[in-house]
């Protein structure tokens, strides 16, 4: 049995696709494909030997670079404007419940 299924109230195995699967695509996989797709552009713009095409190619490789280091960020960000959300949350909503799902899971 799940760990976090009496925290997570039955949303253990969800909690932890998301945490386990989801996130890492994300965070590690979309980066690396962007840079990957990068560099074969720029390599068949040096191949072609068109001096107009490296220059775009090179362009749209660093824009690629800048967009894998924000998507890889995006998992750190997330997770902490949560844990800033439910510590500073004065409302009477339990926001721990989820933060401890979120911890449990991992």
């Amino acid at each position: 049995m799940f760990i976090a299924d009496d925290v997570c109230q039955g949303l253990g195995p969800i909690v932890k696709l998301v945490r386990r699967g989801v996130f890492p695509i994300i965070q590690i996989g979309i980066p690396i494909v962007l840079i990957v797709l990068g560099t074969v552009d720029l390599g068949k713009a040096v191949i072609s030997s068109d001096e107009k095409e490296v220059k775009a190619a090179q362009g749209r490789l660093i824009k690629r670079f800048i967009y894998a280091a924000l998507v890889f960020f995006v998992v750190t960000f997330v997770t902490v404007v949560m844990n800033i959300v439910a510590k500073g949350s004065e409302s009477d909503a339990d926001t721990t419940s989820w933060s401890a799902c979120w911890e449990a899971s991992k």
